[in-house]
């Protein structure tokens, strides 16, 4: 995985954008993996470009590729600045926390990056780290502007903690400006003390101050929909209101709800009036 934080030159964005799209587009569809990109919502021209290889082989070969390097020769030509960020450091704090990268890491961070591609030898394909954050996530098409919420999910679902169940979900919640923060099951000794994969996501959109959305989307590995607990039903409506439901599996959508649908009678604060 590498990060690097982009400011655009001044009214270049559009090309830059329709550039980068279709950077994204080749990347998936030559297997190499994900080339996202987040905007910074504290400064107006000033993106991260982040790169997810599936492995070092993968990177590689991408890094060689003719065709990626043309289209990246044509977004510098847009770009006013292309500093480089801390991965470990990035990832440790999260996107929506981060801010402007390179001058808190110049402030306050001095730890070298480490090399990822290394980190991938030996593994078994499933087992391989997937770098990804909660408000990022491979795009459609070629819009940049348009994340793939399922695909989100799918990644967050591998950080799964099913130590007891073995029973791994994944969830994806986008607000309403479109950020994205995931969650996955965490399982712990006691069972009682579990928690879903869609509160948690939900919680960590709440936390950070977030109270409108509009879908979520739910991953497991079943023959049929998995769907939302009742408790995390609940805590969807109290603060999501009607928002779609999406559920799939490892490979395809098997369902979409209304969430009034799962829960046609809910408890919110109208009880409490």
């Amino acid at each position: 995985m590498s990060v690097i934080a982009i400011e655009i030159a001044a009214d270049k964005e559009s090309e830059f954008l329709a550039l980068t799209g279709q950077l994204q587009s080749m990347v998936r569809r030559k297997g190499y993996g994900t080339n996202q990109l987040l905007r910074d919502g504290s400064h107006p021209r000033r993106y991260y470009d982040i790169r997810i290889w599936r492995n070092a082989e993968a990177a590689a070969r991408a890094e060689g590729d003719a065709d990626i390097a043309e289209l990246r020769r044509n977004l510098a030509k847009h770009v006013s600045a292309t500093p480089l960020v801390d991965v470990a450091w990035a990832v440790e704090v999260g996107l929506a926390s981060a801010g402007p990268w390179q001058e808190r890491r110049a402030a306050n961070d001095r730890r070298q990056a480490p090399d990822r591609r290394r980190y991938d030898v030996g593994r078994k394909e499933g087992d391989r780290r997937v770098g990804f954050d909660r408000r990022v996530g491979p795009r459609r098409g070629s819009d940049p502007a348009q994340p793939d919420l399922i695909e989100v999910a799918r990644l967050a679902r591998d950080r799964a903690h099913a130590a007891y169940s073995n029973f791994k979900v994944g969830a994806a919640i986008e607000t309403a400006d479109g950020r994205i923060f995931t969650g996955t099951n965490i399982e712990n000794a006691t069972y009682g003390l579990t928690m879903c994969a869609e509160r948690i996501a939900i919680f960590k959109a709440v936390s950070e101050g977030y109270r409108a959305f509009r879908r979520i989307a739910v991953v497991a590995d079943t023959d049929r929909p998995t769907t939302p607990c009742g408790a995390c039903r609940q805590v969807l409506w109290e603060f999501g209101g009607n928002i779609e439901v999406i559920l799939a599996d490892l490979q395809k959508v098997r369902a979409r709800h209304q969430l009034k649908d799962l829960l046609p009678h809910p408890f919110d604060a109208l009880f409490l009036e």
